[in-house]
C-alpha cells in the first residue's frame, strides 16, 4: 500500500500559498478548517497505518479472506443508490457494508477488534452507556448534515476509504484543486495500469479486512464514482455482481450540482453562484455512458441495469428479482425490511431546493445533452420545469 504523498503536499501548498482565484480561497472559515484538519488528520493517519501494520502481524489471515459475490451499486450521484444500499444493509444476515465509523475510525482489523471488545464490555458491564453517548453525539453532529443523510453507524459510500491513501475522487471535496489531481472521473481510460492497480489493491484489502472481522456475509457497496472504474472493478472482483441505477437526467443533474456544491462548500465556504458545472456535466455524461457501454459489451447474469422509477415504485419486486438473479438467499424477513425502509424514505423531507435557471440549465438543453439516455430508458422529457423543492428520494 502506498500513500500519495505528492498529492498530499500539493494540496497543502495550494491551500495555504496558491489558493487565490480558486473555490478554496483562504478565507477565515477555510483557514480554521485547514488548521483543524492538519492537526487531526496526520495523527489519525499515523494511528491507522500503525494498525494496518499490526493487521499483518496479528491477523495476517485477512489477506486470504475470500470476497464472495460482492454487490456493487453503480450509477450517477443522486440516483437512489443510498436508498438501495441502506435498504439492503438492513438484511444483516446476508450483507455487510462499511459504515462511516468503519471508514474513518476503524478501517483496520486491529481497530475493529478493539471496538468490538469495548462494545461487548459496555453492554455487559456498563449497561450500554457508551453506546448511548455515541449515538447522542452522532445525532448532534453528523445528524445535522443536510441533503445526504449521514451517520457514524449507517453504511456509507466506501469511495471515502481512498482518503487513507490520499488517492481518490472524494479527496477533491476537501481540496477542490482539480488541476492537481488525476482524472478520476475517467478512471478506466485516464489512469495508468500501475496507478489503477495501486488504488484497487488497497481497496480490495480494505474489503478483506472488513469481511475478516465480520465473517459470513456478502459485501454490498454503493459507489457512484465506481461507474468510472467499472472495467477495473470487474478485473479485481471477478465474482462481483454489478447493479447500475439510472435516473432521469432532469432530476439527477440539478440535484448533483446542488449536492456537490453543498458538500464542497462545507469545507471551502459559501459561494454566490453554483460552481463546478462543467466538471459535473462531463462527470454525469461519462458515468451514464461508460458503465452502460461496458455492461452492453459484457452481458452476464451477474449484471443488471435498473430504472430508478422501478426501484421506488416496486422495490420488493426489483429486489427479489436481483436477489434471485445474483444468487443471494431470500430471507423471510425481507418484505418487512423493505416496508420499513420505504416508510422511512417517504417520511424524510429535505429543505434542500434548487432552480434550473440559477444553475444555467434549461429543460431543452438537458434533454439534448443526454438524448441517448432519454431514448434508452424512455424517460419523460417534460414540457415545463419549475424550481423544485421536493421530497428527497434521489439519495
Amino acid at each position: 500500500m502506498k500513500y500519495n504523498f505528492r498529492l498530499f503536499w500539493r494540496a497543502f501548498y495550494r491551500s495555504f500559498f496558491a489558493s487565490k482565484d480558486t473555490p478554496a480561497q483562504l478565507t477565515k472559515k477555510r483557514f480554521f478548517f485547514l488548521l483543524l484538519f492538519y492537526l487531526v488528520w496526520p495523527l489519525g493517519s499515523l494511528v491507522h497505518w500503525l494498525c494496518f501494520a499490526l493487521d499483518d502481524i496479528l491477523f495476517a489471515a485477512y489477506k486470504n479472506h475470500p470476497i464472495e459475490k460482492p454487490l456493487f451499486i453503480l450509477g450517477n450521484f443522486r440516483s437512489g443508490s443510498t436508498f438501495l444500499h441502506r435498504l439492503l444493509s438492513r438484511d444483516s444476515e446476508t450483507f455487510t457494508s462499511l459504515t462511516t465509523w468503519d471508514i474513518y475510525l476503524t478501517p483496520s482489523v486491529t481497530q475493529k477488534k478493539i471496538t468490538q471488545f469495548v462494545s461487548r464490555a459496555d453492554k455487559k458491564y456498563l449497561g450500554g452507556v457508551l453506546h448511548r453517548i455515541l449515538f447522542a453525539f452522532d445525532r448532534a453532529t453528523l445528524g445535522k448534515i443536510k441533503i445526504h443523510p449521514i451517520s457514524f453507524f449507517q453504511p456509507e459510500e466506501d469511495e471515502n476509504i481512498h482518503m487513507h491513501i490520499w488517492d481518490g475522487y472524494f479527496v477533491t471535496f476537501l481540496f477542490p484543486f482539480m488541476d492537481e489531481f488525476p482524472d478520476y472521473i475517467h478512471f478506466d481510460q485516464a489512469l495508468t495500469p500501475e496507478h489503477k492497480k495501486r488504488i484497487m489493491t488497497f481497496y480490495r484489502s480494505m474489503l478483506q479486512r472488513h469481511l475478516y472481522a465480520n465473517k459470513g456475509k456478502h459485501f454490498v457497496a454503493k459507489n457512484p464514482a465506481f461507474s468510472a472504474k467499472i472495467e477495473t472493478l470487474a478485473e479485481f472482483f471477478p465474482d462481483a455482481r454489478i447493479l447500475y441505477l439510472a435516473r432521469n437526467p432532469l432530476d439527477m443533474l440539478p440535484s448533483t450540482v446542488s449536492w456537490i456544491n453543498y458538500a464542497r462548500g462545507q469545507f471551502t465556504g459559501p459561494h454566490e453562484n453554483y460552481l463546478y458545472v462543467d466538471e459535473i456535466l462531463e462527470l454525469t455524461r461519462h458515468w451514464y455512458r461508460h458503465p452502460l457501454a461496458y455492461l452492453d459489451a459484457h452481458p452476464s447474469p451477474r449484471h443488471l441495469v435498473v430504472n430508478y422509477e422501478d426501484l421506488i415504485q416496486r422495490p420488493e419486486a426489483v429486489i427479489r428479482g436481483f436477489y434471485e438473479q445474483f444468487g443471494y438467499p431470500d430471507k423471510p424477513g425481507l418484505p418487512v425490511i423493505i416496508d420499513q425502509a420505504v416508510k422511512e424514505t417517504l417520511s424524510y423531507n429535505s429543505d434542500h431546493s434548487y432552480s434550473y435557471e440559477k444553475m444555467g440549465f434549461t429543460r431543452e438543453g438537458i434533454v439534448e445533452t443526454y438524448r441517448d439516455i432519454f431514448e434508452r430508458f424512455d424517460f419523460e422529457t417534460r414540457e415545463e420545469m419549475i424550481p423544485v423543492k421536493r421530497l428527497e428520494l434521489e439519495r
